[in-house]
């Protein structure tokens, strides 16, 4: 497959794809007769993996050291899991102060016009008091 067909179904443009493969966080491709990169279902797996980690906020740092010790590491699988285990928590963290403030922002439209627009008002009357 090509890099063009694996950008289609990956949804993972072409430049990223390529960095992926000059940083070693996919295999190095095979290419054709032609020199065009032609991938295997081993690195289009990889790019899926590589892909969920980014969007899950995964340092590209993180990426390759995760990726180094499966490749290259016998008995790393509790440094692997580790790693799993501290973005899982990371990404909690993160999911629980946006979903604050999304409680707060819900709050505040529902409560717009009783008290948003009061409390607005009454800055309002105090910064123009200041002046």
């Amino acid at each position: 497959m090509n890099i063009k067909e694996v950008t289609a179904q990956t949804s993972v443009p072409a430049s990223t794809i390529r960095y992926y493969e000059k940083e070693g966080i996919i295999p190095p491709v095979n290419r054709n007769s032609a020199n065009v990169r032609d991938f295997d279902d081993h690195a289009i797996r990889r790019i899926d993996f590589a892909k969920k980690m980014r969007d899950a906020g995964m340092e590209i740092s993180t990426l390759k050291q995760y990726i180094h010790l499966f490749d290259n590491v016998e008995n790393s699988e509790d440094q692997q899991l580790a790693m799993l285990v501290e973005q899982k928590r990371i990404m909690e963290e993160k999911r629980d102060k946006m979903q604050k403030a999304i409680d707060h922002l819900a709050y505040k439209i529902e409560n717009f016009d009783s008290h948003m627009l009061t409390v607005e008002s009454e800055l309002k009357s105090v910064a123009q008091d200041k002046k």
